[in-house]
């Protein structure tokens, strides 16, 4: 899917920046991991592992297939002197480049709605996880009152259109527990607990 790398980085680093720290800190008390290697997939940017890097020990991978958006990522990567903590990596979910067991902490906001085969993908999010490794793979905006009010500003960008609602309704509406469900058990995910709330989102979470 082609995507405008300007206009959905301005989105992402200006509209949604509230959401990271939110969401990155789910992910610490869910996982309780902070030291390791983290890929954080279809990173655009890098926003959440970003935030992630400001309340963890971890190193990062940010895994993206487009060269524009880990152009930006590397220039976040320096603006938050995060050089020695961090680096780009262009490819795919479903064929990650990285070696089995590699990673102790895999995270994805928003990219798993693009995924064009999410078994295939969590099968290799599962074969790069070291031991005891986690993945907190899904979608949200951190709270019930953060989506409230960046919809609000989106809905201004759509100009009454509703395609901002339409979107998050068929990304996180309640069919979509079971999308997630029938990809992870297709995948052969052994253990896998599905959130899916108004406050958080919906959200994958698996170890291994």
């Amino acid at each position: 899917m082609k995507i405008n790398v300007q206009e959905f980085d301005t989105i992402a680093r200006e509209i949604f920046a509230p959401v990271y720290p939110v969401i990155a800190r789910q992910i610490i008390d869910r996982t309780g991991i902070t030291k390791g290697i983290c890929l954080d997939i279809g990173s655009g940017g890098g926003y959440l592992g970003l935030a992630l890097a400001r309340e963890t020990d971890l190193f990062f991978r940010f895994l993206d297939e487009s060269p524009e958006m880990l152009e930006i990522a590397q220039k976040n990567i320096a603006d938050n002197d995060l050089t020695g903590r961090a680096e780009t990596l262009q490819g795919n979910v479903e064929a990650i480049p990285l070696p089995d067991e590699s990673v102790n902490l895999a995270i994805s906001r928003g990219s798993v709605f693009f995924w064009e085969d999410r078994a295939k993908a969590f099968r290799e999010i599962y074969r790069v996880l070291a031991p005891s490794g986690y993945a907190y793979i899904g979608g949200g905006f951190g709270s019930a009152k953060l989506l409230a009010e960046i919809s609000e500003t989106m809905d201004a960008m759509d100009k009454g259109s509703g395609r901002w609602r339409k979107k998050v309704a068929r990304n996180l509406g309640p069919h979509a527990p079971g999308e997630f469900e029938a990809a992870l058990q297709a995948a052969g995910i052994p253990d896998f607990e599905i959130s899916h709330s108004e406050e958080t989102g919906l959200w994958a979470i698996f170890r291994k």
